[in-house]
């Protein structure tokens, strides 16, 4: 392992192992130091590693977790509790084609300053924190929340005696809620859908240690939603809207009950702009702008300027009412053009996910000679099809009602519960 003598600012790290408390250490100390880990899933194969590697060029790549404490044992050690001078570069997940390096440059103390406070001033972390980390650390947001929370002096759980992030498991996080008494978790919709579950089978756990739950990464079905706000403590539960590049929204649930199916304003420091073609902008303060790494192309389509400042779109869709609450209609790969007429999934699973017996719901198409793509729905739950084409006559306008149903026992997702629709 080179030594951290080597490392320079603006060096890059590839972390290609589980996550870990020391990994957080390790993140936090590298950016005070203006070094980027680079967060990856450790199970990506050689070709997959070589694709994101190549692009990235780290100047070190960790793969035994055994090296994690060993390098951050040679770091300064006031760097462990230093200001990031950055974000950490996470890769956007490539489902829609090759993988980007989201890279936020080496910021001015100040402006690594006002991220800090900005973040902390939005989820309010404190040193009294315990935050319960559910989702693999390579991801933005869990990674995000349980800085936030170190970087403010609390502390964070969820890792294994081994010290290793293990795989999601209900019975696990069950236990540490009792045991850890967690202030703030960070989870994504498929987390609560199997918590639930399991809390059906074996009673609701004392939840009263909560003060901040936080949901996003993908559609909240509106009985999973009602659910979490039923049986955790009042106030405490969130959803945001945002990606890899950027955070967008943030939405109190009690805001949810009076706008059902909106993911919020504009987070503070943020201002929303929409398209005529329904393409969401985000403006942003300096210290959240972004470039993909190494492909000045793409940053230039992802940017644009307004009068209200520099703003970015990843490519969703969607509308601002009134007040300005966003409410998604999809991102713009996911539309099905069917008959000439468009057509966005969420929409249609917005819908449909409001049909008793519906747990999960995705909509996509396959081809068709006569229309060009044709809209289904694929179902998990105990529902019955003349109710769904029902609900669906009742609620969609006849290109948007599903031409067929298929029934599954559970759809395809990411770690962070974005569902595959490539796989369907």
């Amino acid at each position: 392992m080179p030594s951290p003598a080597s490392l320079r600012p603006g060096d890059r790290v590839a972390l290609l192992v589980p996550g870990s408390r020391d990994y957080l250490d390790l993140v936090i100390a590298l950016l005070a130091g203006g070094v980027f880990p680079i967060p990856l899933d450790p199970r990506l194969t050689a070709t997959e590693r070589a694709g994101v590697l190549d692009d990235l060029a780290p100047t070190l790549a960790i793969t035994d977790p055994a090296d994690v404490p060993r390098l951050l044992a040679q770091l300064p050690a006031p760097a462990r509790h230093g200001v990031p001078l950055g974000r950490p570069i996470h890769v956007t997940s490539g489902t829609t084609g090759h993988p980007k390096g989201v890279f936020s440059g080496l910021l001015k103390p100040d402006q690594a300053a006002a991220l800090v406070t900005e973040e902390r001033a939005l989820w309010g972390f404190t040193a009294d924190d315990v935050n319960l980390v559910l989702s693999p650390l390579y991801h933005s947001a869990p990674l995000r929340f349980a800085t936030g929370t170190l970087l403010a002096g609390g502390r964070v759980v969820g890792f294994a005696e081994d010290g290793l992030q293990a795989p999601f498991d209900p019975v696990t996080a069950t236990r540490l809620i009792e045991t850890e008494r967690p202030t703030t978790m960070f989870c994504v919709p498929a987390h609560l859908q199997r918590l639930f579950a399991h809390w059906d089978r074996v009673g609701v756990p004392d939840l009263s240690s909560f003060r901040l739950v936080a949901h996003a990464g993908a559609p909240c079905p509106p009985a999973i939603k009602r659910r979490l706000i039923e049986l955790f403590p009042p106030e405490t539960t969130w959803e945001f809207y945002g990606s890899t590049e950027g955070q967008f929204t943030a939405c109190r649930s009690e805001e949810w009950q009076q706008r059902p199916g909106s993911v919020g304003r504009a987070r503070p420091g943020r201002r929303l702009l929409v398209e005529d073609d329904g393409t969401i902008w985000c403006v942003v303060p300096d210290a959240a702008r972004f470039s993909y790494f190494g492909a000045p192309e793409k940053t230039a389509q992802a940017w644009r300027d307004t009068p209200q400042g520099p703003a970015f779109t990843v490519g969703d869709l969607g509308h601002l009412d009134d007040d300005g609450y966003l409410y998604l209609s999809g991102r713009r790969e996911d539309l099905i053009i069917t008959g000439g007429v468009n057509v966005y999934p969420v929409e249609v699973e917005n819908v449909l996910s409001a049909v008793p017996g519906v747990l999960d719901i995705a909509v996509h198409s396959v081809p068709s000679d006569e229309w060009g793509q044709q809209v289904i729905a694929t179902v998990v739950g105990d529902v019955d099809e003349d109710a769904l084409r029902s609900y669906a006559r009742e609620h969609l306008a006849p290109p948007k009602r599903p031409k067929e149903y298929r029934f599954v026992e559970a759809l395809p997702r990411t770690l962070t519960g974005k569902v595959l629709r490539r796989q369907l």
